[in-house]
């Protein structure tokens, strides 16, 4: 009989807080995650702390096809968010990144096909499948790019939007999306995938490249400058990391309609942020205005994306709640207290030194 929730992925910054809210819900979760990332190890020591007998860590890999097939065997549901996240590393290791991303979601689907009665799968995808949106007509204002089309401009980019995989990260999440929606139609997997927009919020360690929000508030707390790519007026929305754990468990509850389909879940034009505007709310939060240079547009990096989250919401009922000054104050407030206690614990130690033995902040997802 079916015995636990199955998070691949667990261990990191989404995974540890779907994690935290199953098992505040009283349902036993195994964590599945190889614990390779920086500051992970802190994730699986608060869930133990917190639940105790609650949770399970099996450290393994997603590329490891027998440790998944064992997984999955009593799982009664299973959030796959194991991935190589970085677009920057799947330039510089792209067959690692296909491995992680596209095989290792491969190893989960057949993992699940050859049980006689497989749990229901949801995939965390990614809205980078959309691509540079390079056809989107958009108007430069003082402090953000707004698109021309007045529907794009009132709700975002929808599901309707053919996906255009760029960058060896986006054709590695594409296609491991690709097969989620495929094997739920082809092989009758209960299986669905949501396409996630720029998360963030406490216990997020970000980098120029992953989680640029969280990497924004550690630079100003530091006072360190910040490198923005491009020219600072390109928009994202921006959703809070527990609006997304709702939209996880929604679509948990919901997965036979979602069966087969690709969802949009992010902050909606109502959260939509420029660099540039993201900046000022962080003075207001600390004071001067960060510094910072300029650097040149990344590949494939759209202008505008801003999520049209109206299918997913017309089946569940969801919608985010968490304004973007709100979430920015919450995760402010927890990085704080990190910086606090690293300086505390190591008063005469470098920065590398005290961020241990990576020397540098963003490899959790």
């Amino acid at each position: 009989m079916p015995d636990h929730v199955l998070i691949t992925g667990g261990a990191g910054f989404i995974g540890s807080h779907l994690a935290d809210r199953l098992l505040r819900q009283g349902e036993p979760v195994v964590v599945f995650d190889n614990l390779a990332r920086a500051f992970v190890e802190r994730n699986v020591a608060l869930l133990k702390e917190r639940h105790g007998g609650g949770v399970t860590i099996m450290q393994c890999d997603i590329r490891d096809e027998q440790a998944v097939s064992d997984a999955v065997r009593r799982a009664s549901f299973v959030f796959h968010l194991a991935a190589q996240a970085a677009a920057a590393r799947s330039v510089s290791d792209p067959a690692l990144d296909f491995e992680v991303n596209a095989r290792g979601t491969l190893n989960v689907l057949e993992a699940l096909r050859k049980m006689g009665r497989p749990p229901p799968l949801l995939f965390a995808s990614t809205s980078k499948v959309y691509g540079a949106l390079a056809d989107l007509a958009l108007e430069r204002g003082d402090a953000r790019y707004q698109p021309r089309c007045e529907r794009a401009r009132e709700h975002g980019i929808s599901e309707e939007r053919p996906i255009d995989l760029r960058t060896p990260h986006g054709c590695s999440k594409g296609a491991a999306d690709q097969y989620v929606i495929d094997y739920a139609r082809t092989f009758g997997l209960d299986a669905a995938v949501l396409r996630v927009s720029c998360t963030y919020g406490p216990r997020q360690f970000g980098s120029e490249d992953q989680g640029w929000i969280a990497h924004f508030v550690a630079r100003a707390i530091r006072r360190d400058p910040i490198t923005v790519h491009g020219d600072g007026l390109q928009v994202r929305d921006a959703l809070f990391v527990e609006d997304l754990v709702d939209a996880l468990l929604l679509a948990r509850r919901d997965i036979k309609p979602a069966s087969g389909r690709a969802f949009n879940v992010g902050g909606g034009p109502a959260r939509a942020v420029s660099l540039v505007e993201l900046l000022d709310l962080l003075a207001e939060l600390d004071g001067p205005r960060p510094a910072v240079s300029l650097a040149g547009w990344r590949p494939g990096d759209p202008r505008y994306y801003v999520s049209d989250c109206r299918a997913f919401q017309a089946l569940t009922g969801w919608a985010p709640r968490v304004a973007v000054r709100e979430g920015l104050r919450a995760l402010y407030q927890w990085r704080l207290g990190v910086e606090e206690r690293l300086e505390a614990a190591y008063p005469d130690a470098p920065l590398s030194a005290r961020l241990g033995r990576h020397g540098r902040l963003g490899m959790a997802s």
